[in-house]
């Protein structure tokens, strides 16, 4: 993931996955959520975001946790 931050036009972005959006849908109060083609979320836009308390892209720090699937047992042989 990675933030971006254009200054001139007072946006903030939050990119989830680096891949071909396919659409987006602005939120209420001017947030844009762009979707992939699996239609999970791609980025996450902040419009007007000196008036929000959302960091710059050298502010940004954060932890993501990742759910670790376990396999199946092993079948046993004869």
């Amino acid at each position: 993931m990675k933030a971006t931050c254009d200054a001139e036009a007072d946006v903030r972005c939050l990119v989830l996955r680096d891949e071909p959006l396919l659409d987006a849908v602005e939120e209420p109060n001017g947030v844009i959520v762009s979707c992939g083609e699996d239609r999970e979320p791609m980025s996450v836009e902040f419009l007007n975001a000196a008036a929000r308390s959302v960091a710059t892209a050298g502010e940004l720090s954060m932890t993501a946790q990742t759910e670790t699937r376990r396999s199946a047992a092993p079948a046993s042989g004869p």
